[in-house]
């Protein structure tokens, strides 16, 4: 394939983000946990670049205890402390106590809904994929009514950094929305991974 045929937004020549862009950007994620990484990820995105947050992942998965909710939503000043003096991720207080805020939240949707953390966002796609055909990724839209939706009912819920427009970008990673460009070969591909719920 030449550079033509795939998304521009990840270049050929930065490693890292090409493999996220053909092996995990819009896949449908149905595992609870996972869309609760995402979620937190791209709330700590927010003023940032996601190659900014992609790059440091590693670091925040170790940082926060493999994104547990459970451990998360338990931290204390003293774990609070470390996450501020930890150089490897975004040390940011608000967004910090936001994950921490948000954990608690997610637990209680997993308590409450039947199907969990997965269903309660699925839903607002009708539990499969929106596909859209974008030329170019410029031209997509950067929030949509269904990630207005989404986020209001999050907010409802005790999130925080779930505005509509981190909420569409955490919905094209998570498969929700393929927005991949149409002659890029994964538009295709990741159409093919969609299951109903």
């Amino acid at each position: 394939m030449t550079k033509k045929d795939y998304c521009l937004w990840a270049p050929l020549d930065d490693p890292i983000y090409r493999q996220y862009h053909d092996e995990e950007w819009g896949v449908p994620e149905y595992d609870h946990r996972a869309l609760f990484e995402k979620l937190i990820l791209d709330g700590f995105q927010a003023g940032l670049s996601w190659r900014t947050i992609l790059y440091k992942r590693d670091n925040f998965r170790k940082a926060f205890d493999g994104f547990d909710p459970e451990k998360i939503a338990r931290y204390k000043p003293a774990k609070i402390d470390r996450l501020l003096s930890d150089a490897g991720i975004i040390r940011s207080k608000t967004k910090i106590n936001a994950a921490i805020g948000n954990a608690k939240s997610y637990l209680d949707i997993m308590e409450k809904n039947p199907e969990g953390f997965t269903g309660f966002l699925w839903k607002f796609v009708d539990g499969e994929p929106i596909n859209n055909k974008v030329k170019n990724y410029r031209d997509h839209m950067v929030k949509s009514p269904e990630s207005e939706a989404m986020s209001k009912e999050l907010k409802k819920h005790g999130f925080k950094f779930c505005g509509p427009v981190i909420v569409y970008a955490f919905m094209q990673a998570v498969g929700m929305v393929n927005d991949h460009e149409y002659a890029c070969p994964r538009w295709k591909e990741v159409q093919k991974l969609s299951k109903p719920l």
